[in-house]
């Protein structure tokens, strides 16, 4: 079984503080192989992950919270921007159906609420690796 069939996956990325910060994320692989997600350009994932490129990942519930008996990944993250992020975007709305849309007029709600505009959404590819002890 891949990370990608996993329904959330808790992403732990590193700040330059050294702390840690899990955050869950829907998690797809594209038709060419590809393993990530997709999040909005401005998110703190994003600028942890142009700081520090290596993440762990973990299968957890919607809340972050991580599967008893499960085992974390390492992964090597890179941002992708432009034409590359329809494969991601695709993979999500094939994998989440009827839960994307949902998603989108909440992102949309909060932009109107807090009046910030509307952020560019770029993907997340990860290069995953088992962690060895």
């Amino acid at each position: 079984m891949s990370i990608a069939d996993e329904k959330y996956v808790a992403l732990v990325t590193k700040k330059r503080s050294g702390a840690t910060v899990s955050t869950p994320v829907w998690i797809v692989e594209t038709a060419d192989g590809d393993v990530g997600f997709i999040t909005d350009a401005d998110s703190g994932k994003v600028k942890r992950i142009s700081n520090f490129a290596d993440v762990t990942l973990q299968a957890c519930d919607s809340r972050g919270r991580v599967r008893a008996g499960t085992e974390p990944l390492a992964a090597s993250a890179t941002i992708v921007r432009g034409d590359a992020v329809t494969a991601f975007t695709d993979a999500v709305k094939a994998k989440y159906g009827l839960w994307v849309p949902l998603m989108e007029t909440g992102y949309k709600l909060r932009n109107l609420v807090t009046r910030k505009p509307a952020s560019e959404r770029v993907a997340v590819r990860l290069a995953v690796a088992p962690i060895t002890p």
